[in-house]
């Protein structure tokens, strides 16, 4: 998903879609867009027995990294746990300050 598209399914505001960034602590320290859970790679092993208790396999997630590299393994993962409708944020965070919101910091 672009982050043209992206920035669209946030005005609508819905409840209907699950976010997901993977970016370290210290990334969501420096830039963050409100409403995504923070699922780091690296730490994978503490969350990934879970990931059925929190998130709804049928509903759209969108998953978000720094410029959409991390995310895209995420997404692969997640199709392998059964999620159905799954998007990459192409480029990431750093896409969407440049192109949607310059008051976004970017690192």
């Amino acid at each position: 998903m672009d982050v043209y598209a992206f920035a669209d399914k946030l005005k609508t505001g819905s409840d209907e879609i699950q976010l997901i960034d993977v970016r370290e602590p210290w990334e969501l320290q420096k830039a963050a867009i409100a409403g995504f859970i923070n699922l780091p790679l690296s730490q994978f092993a503490e969350w990934e027995t879970q990931i059925h208790q929190h998130l709804d396999v049928e509903t759209e997630t969108i998953v978000m990294c720094h410029h959409g590299i991390r995310s895209a393994q995420m997404c692969a993962w997640l199709k392998q746990q059964g999620f159905t409708h799954v998007e990459n944020l192409v480029g990431g965070i750093d896409a969407y300050s440049i192109n949607v919101d310059a008051s976004v910091p970017r690192y």
